[in-house]
């Protein structure tokens, strides 16, 4: 048997290869994790997550502080937004959470930390910086990057991505988002309630292509009422400058030609993994343009190397990633054959309000030739959301064959953590019934989770045909008020 110097290595240190990290050396295998940048985090901690729901934040407190009226309060005179400081909030709380994933808190787990580029000597064996380190298992989790898509003039002027959007030293006076997905949706928002002009640009005819168009529409309406632009449908000719402003040439779908300019433009349209410098091609590793191609146990065409996270071509959620970390721990050291099962993932996109999803919607259940039966629960019927004035919204419940709960979308003030009720029952397979009984706090915007329960449980126990039976047995004596007409 060969003697490596690791029981286990992985390459990349964000979500993914974090959890395989921790886990792995927690168990007692010898782990070795290997960072191409500076320091551990991944995209998430450093150019993501973390960053973005901090200035989305910040720009919800502007939006408030705007708004007071709404709130019986008298009306704040409010200055402009000095983006220098929102960076500076920004980076304070990348680098509180960075403590978090420190070099010194793997080396406490047991796990060594190598920092540099790591490249594939042959099956066990990478260079990093010369040295030759080897394993008899690797985990690939090397994340992906910010794609620019193949617009003419595009790379020949200064645009934006997520690596840059959140550390720029003055806010925007204007600015195109290409790209109508959960990134430029979130950043249009933050961008265009901190004061920015702000104009988004998309093939699609809706904004988040994965959602249902109803729910979409609703929060593009709310989005246009707080000032963005949105040009759907159109294809992009061609970017350039004009003066010293960035200029969109678009198409319509009626052939209209339009300009469009902004003194920047963030391109948000798309990831790829990041794989092209690891020499996967000389170990026999496989990979398509969407990740390396793996199996649902996240093992390569090698089957001791494993992908996990963005670089596999799976969900680009951090929590997808870091449930496929525990994947890979169940295989690699448990050697236990767990599959990736994605379906009660949940996502949310962290807009004002949020929209969380999980399991099928409308659009996915026809698509696999289900026709669900939706049940539908309007915010403006919570008298939480009646108090806090945030009305315009929906929770949207899918049943399929059988009553089975097949999927929730949830358009709310914190619809990311009002899913996690859905997420738990449909796991634990848990009876709507019992959600419905249960006893909810009030007043709460969660109880929106109850009613959605009972409103189909109340269609089967307050039907006539139970009347008719209670009527019978007991000797019920039916309405005792009715409306006169007129």
């Amino acid at each position: 048997m060969a003697n490596f110097q690791y029981d286990l290595g992985i390459i990349g240190a964000g979500a993914a290869g974090l959890t395989t990290a921790a886990g792995a050396a927690r168990l007692g295998a010898k782990t070795l994790l290997v960072e191409k940048a500076k320091s551990l985090g991944g995209d998430c901690l450093h150019f993501g997550c973390v960053p973005s729901k901090t200035l989305i934040r910040s720009a919800h407190v502007y939006h408030l502080l705007g708004n007071t009226s709404v709130y019986g309060l008298p009306p704040v005179d409010l200055p402009p937004v000095d983006f220098k400081l929102i960076r500076d909030r920004i980076r304070s709380v990348i680098k509180i959470i960075e403590r978090h994933d420190s070099e010194e808190r793997f080396c406490g787990l047991g796990a060594r930390v190598v920092f540099g580029a790591a490249r594939f000597a042959d099956q066990h064996t990478i260079k990093v910086d010369g040295a030759r380190l080897t394993a008899a298992k690797w985990v690939i989790a090397t994340g992906s990057s910010p794609a620019a898509p193949p617009i003419p003039g595009l790379a020949d002027i200064d645009y934006l991505t997520n690596k840059e959007i959140f550390f720029l030293d003055s806010l925007p006076e204007s600015l195109i988002i290409l790209g109508a997905g959960p990134i430029g949706i979130e950043m249009c928002q933050a961008f265009a309630r901190l004061g920015s002009k702000v104009t988004v640009i998309d093939r699609e005819e809706q904004i988040l292509g994965r959602e249902d168009k109803d729910m979409a529409d609703t929060l593009q309406s709310i989005l246009e009422a707080e000032g963005v632009a949105f040009q759907l449908g159109v294809r992009v000719r061609k970017v350039g400058l004009n003066g010293d402003l960035k200029q969109v040439t678009i198409k319509d779908s009626g052939g209209q030609i339009k300009n469009i300019q902004a003194g920047h433009i963030l391109v948000a349209a798309g990831r790829r993994p990041n794989y092209n410098d690891l020499g996967l091609e000389q170990i026999g590793v496989e990979t398509t343009p969407a990740g390396i191609r793996v199996d649902a146990r996240l093992r390569t065409t090698q089957k001791h190397i494993f992908a996990a996270g963005d670089v596999s071509g799976g969900p680009q959620f951090t929590h997808a990633a870091g449930y496929m970390g525990s994947i890979v721990i169940s295989n690699a050291v448990f050697r236990l054959p767990r599959k990736v099962d994605y379906t009660y993932l949940p996502w949310c996109t962290y807009t004002d309000p949020e929209l969380a999803s999980i399991g099928m919607n409308e659009k996915a259940a026809r698509k696999a030739g289900i026709e669900p039966r939706v049940y539908i629960e309007s915010l403006a019927d919570n008298d939480r959301s009646q108090a806090e004035g945030r009305v315009c919204g929906r929770l949207k419940l899918l049943l399929g064959p059988k009553d089975k709960p097949m999927g929730v979308q949830i358009l709310a003030p914190r619809a990311g953590d009002l899913i996690s009720e859905w997420v738990a029952a449909l796991n634990g397979k848990v009876k709507l019934s019992t959600i419905a009984a249960a006893i909810h706090p009030y007043p709460t915007l969660g109880e929106i989770n109850k009613k959605a329960a009972g409103s189909h449980l109340a269609t089967k126990i307050f039907s006539p045909r139970v009347q008719k039976g209670l009527k019978f047995f007991f000797n019920l004596k039916g309405r005792a008020c009715d409306i006169q007409a007129g």
